[in-house]
């Protein structure tokens, strides 16, 4: 999926903070624009809400790969975790 021209919708993103293996805030970048947005990485810390209304806001800032299988789901970084998830 293209996630810039076909961005996934807050029940998509729901979906996947849901079967997230791992810290939710590990979905948001805290790059460049994360710190030009002047956020704070504290805000996001357990808090699946928070996850979900910026990366809705904000779709450049969700994390990628983003590896969906079922109704689990990881953050493919390293991307050595990839192939343990789909196996």
């Amino acid at each position: 999926m293209l996630y810039i021209k076909e961005p996934p919708d807050r029940k998509t993103l729901e979906k996947i903070v849901a079967g997230l293996e791992g810290p939710v805030e590990d979905l948001v970048r805290k790059d460049s624009k994360f710190k030009k947005l002047e956020l704070d990485p504290d805000d996001f810390v357990d808090n699946p809400d928070a996850v979900v209304d910026i990366l809705v806001k904000h779709k450049q800032l969700l994390q990628r790969p983003v590896v969906v299988k079922g109704k689990k789901a990881i953050v493919g970084r390293p991307k050595a975790r990839i192939v343990d998830f789909l196996s």
